[in-house]
């Protein structure tokens, strides 16, 4: 079947807009003149039409160069008051050299010279063109602004949900019959054996139930309060596992006032003990390695393992931390999980803000 041309809104509006101008002023011209020609008539319809669009297709690539869609309104708004009358000024001195070839050319000789014209009429037409290219600037932006509100708009509403999903898979998590089994049973263990370590393990598992319950919507949270989730996620899982689980925390100080997403390093050492160490019969060591590269925090989690022994191993909550991240950092934000000689690691990287 064959495909029908497509043309974008914004050259449709283009055509329709500065057509409709075009006719109104020939409208005019045919009140106003005395002797209306209609072969002149046309040539500027077709001249007007090509002209202006031409200087705002121009504007437009310029724009679009220096990223002007993505400011704010009263960044926007500064631009605008120089670009206004620039614009005007290419305006009238487009528009007047063009009524005066246009008049040689169809009238022969004409009343004026070309300065005696331009210093007639200069004033009136850049005004006329303030106001027209004021009106399209107006219109472009509003357009362009509106669009990106509700592009926002959608996207914080998925980060939102993505958010909320990543919780309530964290808190399955923490609420999983066999973790808490697992964990009663040694703190129980624990009370008869080592009561101060059974105390313990009661403040780690109430800490890790509470961040699944009672932080609220917060989705960016202080690095160094991330790692010590972290830290109380492992430490009571070590009191679990005991000698089978080792772990090691290599944290840059100075990146402890880092906001990152919520729960993505919490995430991806849950993965490491789910889908590295308990699958070993040895158990295993976790490396939690988080430094600057290139202007990039990087986050890394290694875990013993093969990435071909556990196809399970990207489930939903890694999948969901890719979408929160994508959305959080506007796809400059990336993950990726590759192995390391006998380790898996999984690595996420992240503008430094």
């Amino acid at each position: 079947m064959e495909k029908k041309p497509y043309i974008s809104l914004y050259w449709k509006c283009q055509l329709i807009g500065w057509s409709v101008a075009a006719l109104y002023w020939t409208f005019q011209g045919w009140i106003d003149s005395g002797n209306f020609r209609i072969d002149l008539a046309v040539v500027q319809f077709i001249l007007d039409v090509a002209m202006y669009i031409l200087i705002t297709h121009l504007y437009r690539n310029f724009a679009h160069k220096k990223h002007w869609k993505d400011l704010t309104l009263k960044k926007l708004m500064w631009r605008m008051l120089i670009v206004i009358p620039v614009m005007g000024i290419f305006y009238a001195v487009v528009t007047i050299s063009k009524l005066y070839l246009v008049r040689l050319l169809f009238l022969g000789h004409p009343l004026q010279s070309f300065t005696d014209f331009f210093n007639a009429n200069a004033v009136n037409i850049f005004v006329a063109g303030i106001r027209l290219m004021a009106i399209w600037l107006l219109a472009y932006h509003l357009y362009h602004y509106a669009k990106r509100e509700m592009r926002l708009s959608v996207e914080n509403a998925r980060l939102e949900l993505s958010f909320k999903q990543s919780q309530l898979d964290n808190l399955s998590a923490q609420l999983n019959p066999h973790f808490l089994f697992n964990a009663l049973n040694n703190i129980k263990f624990l009370v008869y054996t080592r009561p101060d370590a059974a105390g313990r393990a009661v403040d780690l598992l109430s800490e890790l139930l509470r961040s699944g319950l009672y932080k609220g919507n917060t989705m960016l949270i202080r690095l160094n309060e991330e790692v010590d989730l972290v830290r109380d996620y492992l430490e009571l899982e070590g009191l679990r596992m005991e000698e089978r689980l080792q772990y090691e925390l290599d944290i840059d100080i100075s990146l402890s006032g880092l906001m990152v997403p919520r729960l993505c390093i919490q995430t991806l050492v849950e993965n490491a003990v789910k889908h590295g160490v308990a699958l070993e019969k040895q158990g295993g060591k976790i490396d939690v390695i988080i430094n600057e590269r290139d202007r990039l925090v990087s986050i890394r989690v290694l875990s013993p393992g093969k990435l071909g022994q556990d196809k399970a191993v990207e489930g939903i909550g890694l999948k969901n931390l890719k979408e929160r991240l994508n959305l959080s950092y506007q796809g400059q934000a990336s993950f990726n999980l590759y192995e390391v000689g006998q380790q898996v690691c999984a690595e996420i990287k992240i503008p430094l803000r």
